[in-house]
């Protein structure tokens, strides 16, 4: 394949006409241009250039490569400015992934604050199989995942019934990297009119008769050992609803209680109360999962600097 400086120097000396005049505009001397040239020549097997009376002229075929020169040169170049405008984030565009709870403000805040400092990037939000985020990641069709430890176990649901102490499979997850934001705390939703509601904090074991409102992972009542523990009875699950809006209207309604992480506390309704709990329910910690550092975007790497500074505000 030929080399770019070999099109620079064909191109310099069929714009000139002359090696002398084409050295001069590449700060070489006249014999390496020669060199080049006849480097060139045995390697195509063709003559590029004639002598002529002041100077050189091309052959049909030299004339034919200073035409092909040119034009891979003006892509070459295109090339360089376009990656150059990646690298400085002036275009591109970057593929992001998360779920509910975390859509309700945390994505939200941060494709605003992105979209404010890197206006040229395309941002994208994609709704997947919560199940599929690490994998979409993995296969290169999502650049950044908000996941939970939670979307690290093989099977959900397994997870979720483990013993207590218990380490349940994790999935694997080679050519993904992990980066930790935040913990959140798990705090209970209660009806604004409910006989505990006025308490700072709910000792869970005054909750082990309500009927408790499920939804789908991530965004569901977690490991429910620790609760089930803090009950003293598993959890009557009376009612299962995968919309944030959904669950927080059966609180109010007063048919139910619920957990909520505290990324999805900003949006609570004024018609249910947000406690923390005794005992205290583990923490959930937020990850961002995306490709390892030596293949990322710098796309994606400004988001994640986003992503920290606002996971920091919210400690």
């Amino acid at each position: 394949m030929l080399d770019p400086w070999s099109l620079q120097v064909l191109l310099a000396v069929g714009d000139r006409g002359s090696f002398s005049a084409a050295a001069s505009a590449l700060s070489l001397t006249q014999p390496a241009v020669s060199r080049q040239i006849a480097g060139l020549e045995r390697r195509l097997g063709v003559r590029l250039f004639t002598r002529a009376a002041r100077g050189v002229r091309p052959t049909p075929a030299g004339a034919v490569a200073i035409e092909l020169a040119r034009d891979s040169l003006t892509r070459l170049r295109a090339l360089e400015a376009r990656l150059a405008s990646f690298a400085e984030l002036e275009s591109g565009e970057l593929r992001l992934a998360a779920f509910p709870s975390a859509n309700t403000h945390f994505v939200p805040e941060a494709v605003r604050r992105f979209g404010q400092l890197h206006p040229g990037v395309t941002l994208s939000l994609r709704q997947l199989d919560q199940m599929g985020l690490l994998p979409a990641v993995q296969e290169g069709g999502i650049d950044l995942a908000l996941v939970t430890e939670w979307h690290l176990y093989a099977e959900p649901q397994t997870a979720r019934n483990a013993p207590a102490g218990a380490e349940p499979a994790r999935l694997a997850l080679d050519g993904v990297d992990l980066v930790p934001l935040l913990d959140e705390e798990l705090m209970v939703v209660l009806p604004a009119q409910h006989r505990l509601a006025r308490r700072r904090r709910i000792r869970l074991a005054e909750l082990s008769d309500e009927t408790w409102i499920d939804g789908a992972h991530p965004d569901c009542l977690g490991p429910v050992t620790p609760l089930a523990e803090a009950l003293g009875a598993a959890p009557r699950i009376g009612f299962w609803c995968d919309d944030w809006t959904g669950k927080q209207a059966l609180v109010a309604a007063g048919v139910g209680v619920m957990l909520m992480p505290t990324l999805a506390a900003v949006a609570v309704r004024r018609d249910v109360v947000l406690r923390p709990t005794t005992p205290v329910l583990p923490a959930r910690r937020l990850y961002a999962a995306t490709a390892p550092p030596a293949f990322r975007a710098p796309a994606v790497t400004a988001m994640l600097e986003v992503l920290a500074e606002l996971a920091l505000s919210r400690a």
